[in-house]
C-alpha cells in the first residue's frame, strides 16, 4: 500500500466499513480473563512493584480459532492510568490484551518500555492458548500507549531481548503517540516539554523501511498536544524515505488529543485489510 497522509473528517470515518470483521462477531460469545502475570520474580529487576503492575487481561472469542489480537496499552503520560479494553474493539471478532506497566516515578520510563516489550512477547508465546493466531498480532494504544506501541515496533532490540522478531507484528496502530523522545523521559532529565529531543527513546530515531505496517492517527493539528500531529507527519516522512511501503497517517479533524474513540473505525479497517477475515460461502 502506498504511504500517504490524510486529513480525515468524521463523515468519512462514519462511512468506512469494517462489516467483514464483525460479520460473525454478533453470533460469538466472549470470555475475559483477568490479572494474568506476564513477568515473574525470576525477571531482571523484579520487585513488589513489578509484580503488582505487570499483569494483563485477555478478552477473546470463545470457540474461535485464528482470530487477530490487539495488544492495547493505556495512556496517562507514563505516570498514571490502568489497563482496560477499548469498548469499540469489543464484539468485533478480535481478541484484546490489555496491559498494565510500571509507571514513573516509582519506576523509570525505560522500565515501562521494557514491560511493553515483555507483554507483547507474552502475547506471541501465549495467544494460541486462547485460540488466537500469533501471526495476527497488532499493537496499539493511545497517547503514552501509542508511544509504547511505536517503541516496541520500531526498536528491534526491545523484543529481541525476549526472543521475538518485531517484524512479526502484523501491524502497529499508535494513536496520538509521541514519535520524539517521550515528555516524561525528558522530565526525568530536567528538560521541559517544549524542548524536542530525538534519541534512542524516540520511535522516530528507529524509523526503518522493514518495520511492520503502521497506521498513525492523531487529532486535529490545531487541537492536539504540543505538535503531536507534526511529530507523526515527520515520522511518516522518515518511514517513506526509508522505503517503508505500508505507512499511513490520518488526522481526525475536529478532535483534539482525546481522539481514541473515533480512531477505532480506521483501526478496525486497518486490521481487516492487513489480516482479512475468512470468507464464508
Amino acid at each position: 500500500m502506498k504511504a500517504f497522509m490524510a486529513a480525515v473528517p468524521l463523515a468519512f470515518l462514519a462511512a468506512s466499513s469494517f462489516a467483514a470483521l464483525a460479520q460473525d462477531a454478533q453470533k460469538t460469545t466472549y470470555k475475559t480473563e483477568m490479572d494474568i502475570p506476564y513477568r515473574t520474580a525470576a525477571d531482571d529487576g523484579a520487585d513488589s512493584y513489578m509484580l503488582e503492575r505487570c499483569k494483563l487481561d485477555v478478552y477473546h472469542p470463545e470457540g474461535v480459532k485464528g482470530f487477530p489480537t490487539v495488544v492495547w496499552f493505556h495512556g496517562g503520560g507514563l505516570t498514571n492510568g490502568a489497563k482496560f479494553f477499548p469498548g469499540a474493539l469489543k464484539n468485533k471478532g478480535v481478541g484484546l490484551v490489555a496491559v498494565n506497566y510500571r509507571l514513573s516515578p516509582k519506576a523509570k520510563c525505560s522500565d515501562a518500555i521494557d514491560d511493553a516489550a515483555a507483554a507483547v512477547a507474552w502475547t506471541f508465546k501465549s495467544i494460541a492458548n486462547y485460540g488466537g493466531d500469533p501471526a495476527k498480532i497488532f499493537v496499539s494504544g493511545h497517547s503514552a500507549g501509542g508511544y509504547l506501541t511505536s517503541m516496541v515496533g520500531m526498536d528491534k532490540r526491545l523484543l529481541d531481548k525476549y526472543g521475538i522478531d518485531a517484524n512479526k507484528i502484523a501491524g502497529l496502530i499508535p494513536l496520538s503517540g509521541h514519535t520524539i523522545t517521550h515528555m516524561t523521559i525528558r522530565a526525568e532529565r530536567g528538560i521541559n516539554n517544549k524542548t524536542a529531543v530525538v534519541d534512542e527513546f524516540a520511535p522516530l530515531y528507529h524509523a526503518r523501511g522493514d518495520a511492520p505496517p503502521i497506521l498513525l492517527i492523531t487529532g486535529d493539528r490545531e487541537l492536539e498536544m504540543l505538535g503531536r500531529y507534526e511529530e507523526n507527519a515527520y515520522f511518516l516522512r522518515m518511514l517513506k524515505l526509508n522505503n517503508h511501503k505500508d505507512c499511513t497517517l490520518y488526522e481526525l479533524q475536529g478532535y483534539g488529543h482525546g481522539m481514541a474513540e473515533p480512531a477505532m473505525v480506521p483501526t478496525l479497517n486497518f486490521i481487516n485489510r492487513v489480516c482479512p477475515p475468512a470468507k464464508h460461502p
